[in-house]
């Protein structure tokens, strides 16, 4: 085990102060009224997370109407944001008002359905999250819900949604087989190399679908390990390794280096190839000799990207087993400083590319490890790793 973060990370200072707020709004007029004559109704929740000068949204929208063939939410900010990119829509803006279109794969909304989509932007003087939508022309409002057509539980239906969008995967779980609250059967709690103040437990009080996620309470100081670990072997699993899981951070990344996926590594002989952050941004980082992924200057940094606390995103990541070449995403925005291809890229991947034999994970942990300052309660849902992609 290499002294991680001690021999390289120590030094570091933050790149920026980052002011992370999550507010979730659920429009109260949207609540309680219904707009007249409306051929549709909608509801949305708009969920920031919001730092000096910049932001995230993540907006949920449920169309109260008949089925609809594309779809167009409208509204208007009422500060100076800009967006400046999109996941799952195609955003567009004008002056201060804002125009979301569906992209190919979300364009049907059923009657009762909801589709999910997100931005990022920026800010000067004031961030306040909109107050009134339009879907396809019509004000959001209403509150009826369609009638159910069945009365599966929601675990059952869960359970039945998460194997269906990863069916085939290597690793399929969205615990909800997790009968009591230590992990068991196909996760198992370890703690390699060294073990802290940390722990892992299923979480019946917070879960992304169902009703059970895995809790990791990571502890801060040096050699403060804990994970859960998946059972399955990956070492077949394909040529390209793809990766989708949704987690939940309570607190920012922290200047000095942390990890919470860990992957035993057979081109390194066991040790680790990991996903973490530090200096405020979410890095990969190679147990053997140490490198990161972007490197740790300030223009690498700025590369990647912080990560919003208090809501889940969606991680997805591959890495090819044959070349040098990994991608990254966040809620389906690529992370340009966690783009490997194998052409050099400044500031990104020099330290990476020093080592010419690819990665080969053999195995899957969540969980925290802390190599001096850091600790967070974070989750883990819907986690899939397959040879196929595997969207959010």
């Amino acid at each position: 085990m290499t002294s991680l973060g001690v021999r390289r990370h120590r030094h570091r200072l933050p790149l920026w102060a980052l002011v992370l707020t999550v507010v979730a709004v659920t429009l109260p007029a949207i609540a309680t009224s219904r707009a007249q004559g409306a051929a549709t109704g909608c509801t949305v929740t708009y969920t920031t997370n919001e730092w000096s000068g910049g932001f995230t949204a993540q907006i949920r929208v449920t169309n109260l109407g008949a089925a609809l063939n594309g779809w167009r939410l409208e509204w208007t900010y009422g500060g100076d944001q800009q967006v400046t990119s999109a996941w799952n829509a195609q955003v567009t803006q004008s002056g201060s008002g804002v125009t979301a279109v569906n992209v190919a794969h979300n364009a049907v909304l059923t009657a009762g359905g909801s589709v999910d989509f997100g931005l990022q932007g920026t800010w000067r003087t004031v961030d306040p999250a909109p107050t009134a939508f339009a879907l396809n022309g019509t004000p959001c409002g209403g509150t009826a819900s369609p009638t159910p057509t069945a009365t599966a539980s929601p675990t059952a239906t869960a359970t039945a949604t998460a194997s269906a969008e990863c069916a085939g995967a290597t690793i399929c779980s969205d615990f909800e087989d997790q009968t009591g609250t230590v992990p068991s059967g196909p996760w198992q709690t370890t703690a390699p190399d060294c073990q802290g103040t940390g722990k892992v437990s299923v979480d019946t009080s917070v879960a992304y679908s169902g009703t059970r996620s895995l809790r990791v309470d990571g502890g801060v100081g040096y050699c403060n390990h804990v994970f859960a670990a998946s059972t399955r072997d990956l070492s077949s699993v394909g040529s390209v390794v793809y990766a989708r899981m949704r987690v939940r951070h309570t607190t920012a990344l922290p200047t000095s280096h942390v990890t919470f996926v860990s992957m035993p590594d057979a081109s390194q002989g066991g040790r680790a190839l990991r996903v973490g952050g530090q200096n405020g941004a979410l890095q990969w980082n190679r147990e053997s000799d140490d490198a990161t992924l972007p490197e740790q200057s300030p223009a690498g940094v700025v590369l990647s990207t912080p990560l919003p606390t208090g809501r889940w995103l969606c991680l997805r990541f591959q890495i090819d087993t044959t070349a040098q070449s990994m991608r990254t995403w966040v809620d389906d925005q690529e992370v340009a400083g966690l783009h490997v291809d194998g052409v050099p890229t400044q500031d990104v991947d020099g330290q990476w590319l020093a080592r010419r034999t690819p990665p080969r994970p053999t195995g899957l942990r969540l969980g925290w490890e802390s190599y001096g300052t850091g600790d967070d309660t974070l989750w883990f849902d819907d986690v899939a790793l397959g040879s196929s992609p595997i969207g959010c």
